[in-house]
């Protein structure tokens, strides 16, 4: 298992999932540009970036299949391994040395930042993982989040309401205080797989990451905030998020729709460190690698719950059509004492930012969006099989609902064969296999 982000590359180079790219490139929509190109195929590595001394990863986790290497899995055992990781958590192991130390600034403007979308407030750092204690638990929280640049040391933040690093910044802010930060660019994907899993109120993402990487991630304190930080990251920085300053910014979301302006708070940068040849990663916002960073952790939490209170559950996908967050396909083994409505419901209870939920029997493939719509022209009727949920908290990226009080409605749908119906009725037919010759 390796442990480190060029170690990574190099055991995807060796199955053709690398593509590097020598020509001069720009990170004014450029590299964007081609990011796009490649979804759902290679990782790219851009090695001669205009103006910049550092190499861009772009589309590093965009496959599942890239995403199960991360992790050391099999594409259908994803989930599996991210509740065992999870259960499994262990302390990572310190160390003084790191090769990041190997280089510092103070000027941010050296990194190598992107322009993705025209109309966006700016360029946006999209991998950066955001490391910083809580101060009610005593413990480490990691999050990815994406910071603007509005000068040589200083980002805004996009942090989301509720979630742990608000938690600690509103602490922070409410006992007049500036919160300490330490930001990593360029790690193992694992790393930042377990940093985008919403790990429960008190769990260390390190951990998760660490049992990820069968116990091989190490961290080293960084001099200035005394937060640790994985020792093979390639970008390092050390700062805080400001409690009394804001800035206004926009940027296109995992749905590709725009948000909103929203005013953001501000981090201020003391230092930056970085390897040498140091590695930038960079997501295209709203493309494969972005939805399945977001997306995948918490269809494991879903499967993980789901499975657990309800023995039918078979698997749980959240769609591709969904943007791996707003909808998701639940497959059952239907019995006659099943209720699919209950299922409905704590799925969403499970995971807020749901809008639609279906549910199918097993013979349907929930992958398959195809199969899913055939499950619900023939299995379906709108005034027995749906549940309307009216006005209650959704996600504060759907553009069509109330995103300032983020107040929306939500649609189940059951997909299953009806009990008071002939099972035989709606099997599908099957054709006698026959070897052919041509």
């Amino acid at each position: 298992m390796t442990n480190d982000l060029r170690s990574f590359l190099n055991q995807i180079k060796k199955t053709n999932d690398l593509k590097t790219i020598k020509k001069r490139v720009s990170t004014k929509f450029e590299i964007a540009t081609i990011t796009e190109q490649f979804e759902n195929s290679n990782a790219l590595l851009f090695q001669n970036i205009i103006g910049r001394k550092f190499s861009v990863v772009s589309n590093l986790v965009g496959t599942r299949a890239r995403f199960a290497q991360a992790i050391g899995a099999k594409p259908t055992r994803i989930h599996q391994t991210m509740v065992k990781a999870i259960n499994a958590s262990k302390k990572p192991k310190t160390s003084q040395n790191a090769k990041f130390f190997e280089n510092s600034s103070k000027d941010i403007s050296i990194l190598p930042i992107v322009e993705h979308f025209l109309n966006e407030s700016g360029p946006f750092i999209t991998s950066s993982i955001l490391h910083t204690k809580s101060q009610e638990r005593k413990y480490q929280n990691s999050s990815v989040h994406r910071l603007m640049p509005i000068g040589k040391n200083s980002f805004s933040i996009r942090m989301v309401e509720g979630r742990d690093l608000h938690k600690s910044f509103m602490y922070a802010k409410q006992h007049g205080e500036d919160l300490s930060v330490a930001i990593t660019i360029g790690v193992h994907p694992a790393i930042t797989i377990a940093s985008a899993f919403q790990a429960e109120w008190g769990k260390s993402e390190a951990e998760i990451a660490n049992s990820l990487l069968n116990n091989k991630l190490t961290l080293t304190k960084c001099p200035i905030s005394k937060i640790s930080v994985p020792s093979t990251a390639e970008i390092v920085m050390e700062g805080k998020i400001l409690r009394d300053k804001t800035h206004s910014e926009w940027m296109v979301e995992m749905l590709r729709t725009y948000d909103m302006p929203r005013k953001a708070p501000v981090i201020e940068i003391e230092k930056l460190y970085f390897r040498n040849n140091a590695i930038f990663h960079d997501i295209l916002s709203g493309y494969g690698e972005a939805r399945l960073l977001m997306g995948m952790p918490i269809e494991s939490k879903l499967n993980g719950i789901l499975k657990k209170k309800f023995s039918q559950t078979k698997q749980v996908v959240l769609t591709s059509g969904g943007s791996n967050w707003l909808h998701a396909v639940v497959q059952i083994s239907k019995t006659k004492t099943t209720n699919v409505k209950k299922i409905i419901n704590e799925t969403f209870a499970s995971h807020r930012s749901l809008k639609m939920v279906t549910v199918v029997d097993d013979d349907i493939d929930p992958t398959d969006s195809s199969a899913v719509e055939y499950a619900m022209a023939t299995r379906f009727q709108a005034d027995k099989d749906l549940v309307i949920i009216k006005n209650v908290r959704g996600s504060s990226l759907d553009p069509s609902s109330d995103q300032k009080k983020l107040r929306t409605a939500k649609m189940g749908i059951d997909a299953t064969i009806p009990s008071s119906k002939r099972p035989e009725g709606f099997r599908l037919g099957k054709i006698r296999k026959f070897k052919t010759n041509f």
